[in-house]
């Protein structure tokens, strides 16, 4: 029964989605939710920004037809609501780092402050324990913000961010052994099918192509971060807390990596540019639907190898992601050199 009741609330989930692809589709220009092409922007033509709109539509829907909210449910859909509305405000106008990150931190803040869910502990590393006291919700603002900045910062080709959802929901279930219950597993799942009408349409398999837009980007980062901190800080859960870092290593390992190159050239960590993983791939000259797969691959691969490791303790865990840290930054700092060297020597001749 439980799990007929899941299914039916993420077929709810995909058919809103659908329908309110179709419906926003128009509104698009009315709303003046349009991508135009610009200097950053290389895509054709104008493409209607409502992917994480329909997307959030199907998950309300599908929650809605569920029914039997936990509080934490509860909580997470009203604060992604909030952020939905900022985001589609920030895909019209454009709006600063820093007003996104003020009510970005405004509903981190009302999460926390009303479910009492938030990293109180790194796990245990070589049989000690790691708890974080009063800095755990310090450390859940950075990781719930960072997370949703990194699906954003990943979303750069068709097909991208919304891939790295679904790996992220697959290996979140992949690491967490107790199936689809209330709470923020269901809504993962019910996220999951809501995506799948977006992808389609995204990839050009389903009527006139759309974005994610910001509000889908950054409604998706917070519902992983989210259901990945629950599960994760829950007692006797499978899902440890340096697994979390293999749920979504490439955009976490992309992210960090950028950052760190920006703020070593005295640039804003937020800044705009084109030194991604997809960017990357792209000047070797990878086709955008080639460079979408050998993503999507090494994302799975992440993930399985994480899976693999679990079993010889977070010390191995966290030490083997820390390697591959460290060389991800080393390898993508160094071709992002190289292609800005070869800019300005084109740029002299």
């Amino acid at each position: 029964m439980h799990d007929t009741r899941t299914m039916l609330a993420c077929a709810a989930a995909l058919f809103t989605s659908a329908v309110a692809i179709v419906v926003l589709r128009r509104l698009a220009e009315p709303l003046g939710l349009l991508d135009r092409p610009s200097d950053r922007k290389q895509h054709k033509g104008s493409v209607p920004l409502v992917g994480g709109l329909a997307m959030f539509c199907g998950v309300f829907v599908g929650a809605w037809w569920y029914g039997d909210a936990t509080q934490i449910s509860r909580m997470l859909l009203t604060t992604a609501a909030g952020l939905t509305i900022m985001g589609s405000l920030d895909d019209r106008h454009e709006l600063s780092v820093r007003t996104r990150l003020i009510v970005q931190t405004i509903a981190v803040f009302v999460m926390i402050g009303s479910t009492d869910v938030y990293i109180r502990s790194l796990g245990t590393l070589n049989g000690v324990q790691l708890p974080l006291g009063p800095l755990g919700i310090p450390v859940t603002l950075i990781a719930v913000i960072g997370l949703l900045n990194a699906f954003n910062m990943m979303d750069g080709i068709d097909g991208l961010s919304g891939s790295m959802g679904m790996v992220g929901i697959g290996s979140i279930f992949a690491f967490h052994h107790g199936g689809v219950t209330p709470g923020v597993t269901v809504l993962i799942a019910m996220l999951g099918a809501a995506m799948i009408p977006y992808l389609a349409a995204n990839l050009g398999l389903f009527g006139r192509k759309i974005f994610m837009g910001d509000a889908g980007s950054t409604v998706l980062g917070y519902l992983l971060g989210w259901a990945l901190i629950d599960l994760s800080q829950s007692p006797g859960s499978d899902l440890l807390p340096t697994d979390v870092l293999w749920c979504v290593a490439l955009p976490a390992l992309d992210t960090l990596a950028v950052m760190c190159r920006r703020m070593r050239n005295h640039q804003s960590p937020f800044k705009p540019d084109r030194g991604h993983i997809h960017h990357i791939l792209l000047r070797t000259g990878l086709s955008p639907r080639m460079t979408l797969v050998v993503l999507v691959i090494a994302s799975i691969l992440l993930a399985f190898i994480g899976h693999l490791i679990h079993d010889y303790g977070q010390l191995a865990s966290l030490g083997t992601f820390g390697f591959l840290l460290l060389t991800y930054i080393v390898c993508t700092t160094r071709r992002s050199t190289i292609a800005a060297s070869q800019a300005v020597q084109q740029r002299g001749q």
